[in-house]
């Protein structure tokens, strides 16, 4: 089952933590998250599973940055989200994804147990001007049955800015 609306904000604190909190962003079963104004694309011509591939940071001003198709731009949201006893997920808001801005490309599911901000993995169909602090995509929480681990990864856990790809490293474990 997906929480509603109402159920999140009373498991704010407890099970759910959405910092910071807006009750505007909340929705009748979702939460609005918002655009932080930090980017990071590839500079890399060829990216490669098995390597740390090289990034550059750009910031969104104020008077917004263009995207461009064909180009991935990894960003974040401005909350910091935490579960203990639901599976986060994330999707774009139709009004987004109406001017043909895709705001993941694979990685809306999330884990029970995950705490930290949630890397957007954008691309876009037409050229289209982004702002930092925009309500992006909606965060939304899904009860889980049976016994469960908590999610505890190295990789992605508690992380505090926009995450490249850290894929590099389950080569390393081999």
């Amino acid at each position: 089952m997906i929480l509603s609306g109402r159920e999140v904000k009373k498991k704010l604190g407890n099970e759910i933590t959405i910092k910071p909190f807006n009750e505007n962003q909340l929705n009748p079963n979702s939460y609005n998250l918002t655009l932080h104004h930090e980017l990071l694309i590839y500079t890399d011509p060829i990216l490669d599973m098995k390597k740390n591939n090289e990034v550059k940071t750009l910031i969104i001003p104020p008077e917004g940055l263009l995207l461009e198709p064909g180009t991935l731009y990894l960003g974040r949201t401005v909350e910091y989200t935490k579960t203990d006893n639901y599976v986060p997920m994330l999707e774009g808001r139709s009004s987004i994804g109406r001017l043909g801005l895709y705001i993941h490309v694979t990685a809306g599911f999330g884990d029970v147990g995950f705490a930290g901000y949630w890397t957007l993995e954008m691309h876009c169909v037409h050229p289209i001007r982004i702002y930092s602090g925009v309500e992006i995509c909606q965060i939304f929480y899904h009860s889980i049955e049976g016994d469960f681990d908590k999610y505890c990864s190295g990789k992605y856990q508690n992380n505090r800015g926009v995450q490249p790809s850290l894929l590099y490293k389950d080569f390393e474990r081999k």
